[in-house]
């Protein structure tokens, strides 16, 4: 239970710097329909485990868990294990918080609640800040990591997906102050394609959203089945208030 909490705090902290960063940055819509798509799930475990498992853990998910999501223990095992020989193990990494703390100026948080810990009711949800961060890097030569991003400015995490979605520099306009009609303040007016990746735009906003829905369903693997329970429980108290109403109608009708 203790490291449920401080993981949540990690992540909380982790949430709340870049939300204060991406004060003024539009959050797109994730396409919420991926979570009940197995297929985007089962291709967002792969994205994860093989771009996001070497620096960041999911140190509460176990591998055995992603039967749910229509694997078999044998493909678990031979496609999505590397870190571990057990099926039953949960998702750690290698790296030490030392280590991640030399290399990157921090340790890199725990996933598996991150898409829910990263919700702002002013600007969306979890997994809608995810999407929009992972598809708004560009070239920032004076980062050290070369990277830096829309959705968290001055981002310590370099691009781990640029060769799938190729590189791009980011192009601004000088435009009036509204605040201040004296002063010119910079404008972000698109991204320029420097360099192509192996995906295509589309199959690479179609890849993330397929991670974004993974991370999202791994925060919560039962909300499913917690929605389906749900429906079934409110049409069974809906049909139940008929039958108190109708019942309570037929023991007082002879009283007035």
């Amino acid at each position: 239970m203790k490291k449920i909490i401080l993981s949540l705090i990690l992540s909380l902290g982790f949430a709340g710097s870049a939300l204060a960063a991406s004060e003024g940055v539009q959050w797109d819509r994730f396409p919420t329909q991926k979570v009940t798509d197995l297929a985007a799930l089962q291709s967002g475990a792969r994205t994860f485990v093989n771009h996001c498992l070497n620096c960041h853990s999911a140190s509460f998910m176990r591998y055995n868990r992603l039967r749910d999501i229509g694997l078999t223990e044998d493909q678990i095992k031979k496609n999505l294990m590397f870190a571990t020989d057990k099926v039953g193990d949960t998702m750690k990494i290698a790296q030490s918080a030392a280590q991640g703390k030399d290399w990157f100026g921090g340790n890199p948080p725990d996933l598996t609640v991150i898409a829910r810990a990263m919700a702002d009711n002013s600007k969306g949800s979890g997994a809608d800040y995810i999407y929009t961060y992972m598809r708004t890097y560009y070239r920032d030569d004076t980062r050290v990591t070369g990277w830096n991003n829309l959705a968290k400015p001055n981002i310590g995490m370099p691009h781990v997906l640029w060769e799938l979605q190729g590189q791009r520099a980011a192009k601004y306009e000088e435009v009036k102050d509204p605040h201040d009609e004296s002063k010119v303040v910079h404008k972000f007016v698109g991204f320029e394609q420097l360099t192509p990746g192996t995906l295509s735009s589309q199959q690479y906003d179609e890849t993330v959203a397929d991670l974004v829905a993974y991370l999202q369903w791994m925060g919560e693997p039962g909300q499913s089945k917690r929605v389906r329970v749900g429906v079934w429980v409110l049409l069974f108290l809906g049909v139940f208030t008929v039958i108190a109403w109708r019942l309570n109608a037929s023991f007082w009708k002879d009283i007035k």
